[in-house]
């Protein structure tokens, strides 16, 4: 199982707002949602009545202050670390590992480092991000890019500053996301608030349907549930997906450092 779908699947939070750079001028964004010293921990398992739950990894999201500068402005770093656990090393070893380097006000990406190790596959890449002139440079490539557009990592982030208190269920939100050398364009669809149970207790939730973008990377059109925290933070809980028995599942099941209480708690368990 590759583990960075955790991070691929938050990108049904990304929101692009298109904003040219001919003044020269970037964003500002009102953030309230997250700052460094935050840490989230995700565990990746597949469900079923036979099996019941079995972990295949865990990955670490964290919030970091960051010394470096680009044109001139401020970033964050935000470190991902996904790595498979027990049974699935056996067949299937995990051991990723992300950074983005975030700007501080306008929460748009400048630099992106992949480091990538699952099973016999390997990827390592690093994405030089020119908001001005419009362009992305890789290792192989430099690719054309819109306004704003974020690495698959940067996106969760920018996505969870968001106000989606104007949100009325059905609402379709478009996403442009660049990932291997390619900007991938999709949609999600807003369905409303839940109530969901998960080991952290009964959270109060926004649910939303990722639409993924065809071809090597996602294959189904809207084959997850996504919820996510309704309260300050929007911190992403549980996606869900099902499979012919069972069901695959990635859960918030550990946090520290939020920007704000997590009120969207009806009943925390111990």
């Amino acid at each position: 199982m590759k583990l960075n779908f955790i991070l691929i699947l938050f990108l049904s939070l990304f929101y692009f707002q298109a904003n040219s750079q001919e003044t020269g001028v970037f964003r500002e964004m009102e953030n309230k949602a997250f700052k460094p010293g935050e840490k989230l921990v995700y565990r990746a398992y597949y469900q079923s009545f036979l099996t019941g739950k079995l972990t295949a990894g865990i990955a670490t999201l964290r919030v970091l202050e960051s010394p470096m500068v680009f044109d001139e402005r401020e970033t964050w770093q935000i470190n991902v670390v996904a790595n498979s656990k027990g049974f699935f090393n056996t067949f299937f070893k995990v051991r990723n590992k992300f950074d983005s380097y975030i700007d501080r006000k306008g929460l748009f990406p400048q630099f992106f480092i992949r480091r990538t190790r699952e099973g016999g596959y390997k990827k390592d890449d690093e994405y030089k991000f020119n908001q001005k002139k419009n362009y992305v440079v890789t290792r192989s490539d430099s690719v054309a890019i819109p306004d704003y557009t974020q690495d698959f990592v940067s996106a969760v982030y920018y996505a969870r500053s968001l106000d989606f208190d104007t949100l009325q269920k059905g609402d379709v939100i478009p996403i442009n996301f660049f990932l291997d050398d390619s900007v991938y364009i999709s949609a999600i669809i807003y369905q409303g608030k839940e109530i969901i149970e998960v080991e952290l207790g009964s959270i109060r939730c926004l649910k939303f349907l990722p639409g993924m973008a065809t071809g090597e990377v996602f294959a189904d059109k809207y084959p997850m549930s996504l919820y996510v925290t309704d309260d300050k933070n929007h911190l992403p809980v549980l996606l869900e997906s099902a499979v012919v028995v069972g069901s695959v599942k990635a859960e918030l099941i550990e946090f520290e450092g939020l920007s704000n209480p997590m009120t969207s708690f009806i009943e925390k368990y111990e």
